[in-house]
């Protein structure tokens, strides 16, 4: 039997994700599906419009078999630490393959990338030396590599960083790409299989999405967008005074976020204010995110994955479960001691100051979804 692992923030659940489940079935009927997913906020720093407790649910209902959690202190970081984190958590699960999405399809280009990264003993100078001129970090990396092919699209960016994962934990996992079938940049379209950042502006401008998302997802969604935070953020920024002290405040920009912060009226006027050739807009979001939770340069240092936390499982993820207990690392209770487990409390409280619900009984019970 093959144990594949995946890695989603869903958010939404869309038909495109539908696919990409579909598709690993087809290709192997019997497999097992491992998904390590990422919680109330993602790698870009958005807040999600579906919560955790129903990203699991919906997962198990689409041939998921086991649901794991990517903590927030670890999937609002970059691409590296995003998918480091969570091909750690596939691995310490046995699982012998990942799948993912991408548009090239192409994943000896991906793993060609990889191979200069790790072997070109002048990447990373050629890289730094971009990176200090004002370029950002894909554009940079472009030229660093010195190659003719496109490998700036989201999802390849992601692919090379879980080989590169891949390369340090396991080398033996294999890696397969399935083809992406839409533009993540792509707001416009209405076809069938849309990305989650299409379906999302669609939300915003109260258009249907009902067409883009199974069914049962669409009365799940909480109608929020970044701006639901802005007041907090404003609060925090201005009653703060060494914001230099959270992570990603970097090379004195906290003197222009204290610059912006009144003429701003939302989150993302603040983030075209603050935003320079060097900051991606990415890049801002998740900082304005990390000073909003008081997430610390210290804390991250200190921070480890040190705990396995399981969110949902069916029969067939139970039995799995038993068969390689004695076989995983990590414990499978959440350390309340950690400082991973003390910021996934504070996100899911955070997140309720977004929602106006009160969500944080799934974080604290501890306890996984089971369906048949």
């Amino acid at each position: 039997m093959e144990t594949i692992g995946i890695i989603a923030e869903y958010n939404p659940f869309h038909n495109g994700h539908l696919y990409h489940i579909n598709k690993i079935k087809e290709l192997y009927p019997n497999s097992l599906i491992i998904l390590v997913l990422n919680g109330y906020f993602t790698q870009r720093g958005d807040i999600s419009i579906l919560n955790k407790e129903d990203k699991t649910k919906i997962s198990l209902s689409n041939q998921i078999d086991i649901v794991l959690e990517l903590p927030f202190i670890f999937g609002t970081q970059s691409a590296d630490i995003f998918a480091y984190n969570s091909i750690k958590l596939l691995n310490e699960l046995k699982v012998n393959r990942i799948i993912f999405g991408s548009e090239s399809n192409n994943i000896e280009l991906l793993k060609k990338v990889v191979d200069i990264q790790n072997n070109d003993p002048e990447y990373n100078t050629r890289l730094k030396s971009y990176l200090d001129e004002g370029v950002n970090y894909p554009t940079a990396m472009k030229k660093a590599l010195k190659m003719e092919e496109d490998i700036s699209n989201p999802n390849d960016l992601l692919g090379i960083s879980y080989l590169k994962a891949i390369t340090k934990i396991n080398p033996n996992i294999i890696a397969e790409t399935i083809q992406r079938t839409n533009d993540y940049h792509d707001i416009e379209s209405n076809e069938g299989i849309l990305s989650a950042s299409n379906i999302r502006t669609k939300i915003q401008n109260e258009e249907n999405i009902s067409n883009f998302i199974p069914k049962d997802v669409l009365p799940l969604i909480n109608p929020i967008t970044n701006n639901s935070l802005f007041n907090l953020l404003k609060f925090k920024i201005l009653t703060d005074n060494d914001l230099s002290k959270y992570l990603d405040v970097d090379e004195g920009i906290e003197y222009r976020i204290t610059k912006c912060i009144n003429s701003s009226q939302s989150l993302d006027e603040l983030i075209v204010n603050v935003k320079t050739k060097r900051y991606t807009y990415n890049k801002i979001c998740r900082m304005f995110l990390h000073i909003l939770i008081g997430l610390t340069k210290k804390d991250n240092l200190d921070a480890r994955l040190d705990y396995i936390k399981i969110l949902g499982f069916n029969n067939k993820g139970q039995e799995y479960l038993k068969k390689i207990r004695k076989d995983i690392s990590l414990p499978t209770t959440p350390n309340k001691e950690s400082l991973v487990y003390k910021y996934e409390i504070k996100s899911a409280y955070l997140y309720e100051q977004a929602t106006k619900k009160s969500l944080n009984n799934f974080d604290k019970k501890n306890i996984p979804i089971k369906t048949e």
